[in-house]
């Protein structure tokens, strides 16, 4: 997959700006971003949802352009909605869909049993949706985007507001997807799940990448510094400009009531922190060091966390 400066706005909203990077044949490949990044509109350009209002992208070498049939049929989607009947089995949507897809007779009956099998929903086969956990609905909709065995498959946000055990479940399925030889498009606001399982990252932020490599690549950005999350008995606000002109500091930021710091060596500057807190009377409450990841190099290119 090849995506070339593809831009969309909304009235006055711009939704995604010039985005482009390119996606090897089956590997993971992670769109990472906060909400309103840009990620959701991206996908819907690319599953030809959305016409782009500039730019182009080539999956498995059809345009999304000039060719969008022939793009839906080499992608499986699987949208951030559930897209499901919940009054019938999921067997019976299983079925529904892949008669959608062209399936018939014993090719679509043996077709949905291996995908059941593959979403760990066997058991389950003649359960109507209805019922369902918001984890188990969501392996449903996976399952219907692996019915036509697709060549790509993009995943918009599918472990959202699911159980750890779901969630769990879906990241297995994920990888396994990877095992079979697909292409994978997977857009989260977790940092966890693409550094666990995307081979290559963008980082999105406004409608815009931001940055774009593989997870080692990306921490390099930051170096080796250390990220420190601290609490106050005050207002960050009286701290902030005497912490980040302590040496060894490269950036403070502060965002519902906690302090993130980003350091050269925590060893060195955290007794330098309490110094400086101290003559403000200001108490640090706790202290949480971690080494570099997705969250600072994040916080290291817009000055924010990555959170929901």
């Amino acid at each position: 997959m090849q995506v070339t400066n593809l831009h969309k706005s909304f009235g006055d909203i711009k939704a995604v700006q010039g985005v482009s990077f390119e996606v090897q044949p089956g590997e993971i490949f992670g769109l990472l971003g906060p909400n309103g990044a840009g990620k959701t509109t991206t996908i819907a350009m690319l599953a030809t949802l959305l016409r782009p209002d500039d730019g182009d992208a080539w999956v498995m070498g059809h345009s999304i352009r000039r060719d969008p049939l022939a793009v839906k049929a080499v992608l499986g989607v699987v949208p951030q909605e559930i897209a499901l009947y919940e009054d019938l089995s999921a067997r019976e949507n299983l079925t529904f869909w892949g008669k959608m897809y062209g399936l018939r007779g014993t090719k679509l009956r043996q077709r949905v049993n291996e995908v059941l099998e593959l979403i760990g929903l066997s058991d389950r086969a003649n359960g109507r949706v209805g019922t369902f956990s918001g984890g188990m609905k969501r392996r449903v909709n996976i399952g219907v985007a692996l019915l036509h065995k697709p060549q790509v498959i993009y995943m918009d946000e599918p472990t959202v507001g699911i159980d750890p055990q779901s969630r769990r479940n879906i990241l297995d399925s994920v990888v396994a997807l990877k095992n079979q030889g697909m292409t994978v498009l997977y857009t989260t606001h977790y940092m966890e799940e693409a550094q666990e399982l995307c081979d290559h990252i963008a980082i999105m932020d406004h409608g815009r990448v931001i940055a774009c490599g593989a997870h080692e690549e990306l921490v390099r950005l930051v170096g080796q510094q250390t990220r420190l999350d601290l609490t106050l008995n005050v207002d960050a606000a009286h701290v902030l400009a005497a912490w980040q002109s302590i040496e060894g500091v490269s950036r403070v930021s502060a965002e519902n009531g906690l302090i993130t710091v980003l350091a050269d060596d925590s060893n060195l500057v955290l007794p330098r922190l309490f110094e400086a807190a101290t003559p403000l009377s200001a108490r640090i409450t706790s202290v949480d060091i971690r080494e570099p990841n997705l969250e600072a190099v994040f916080l290291h290119l817009t000055g924010r966390a990555l959170r929901d």
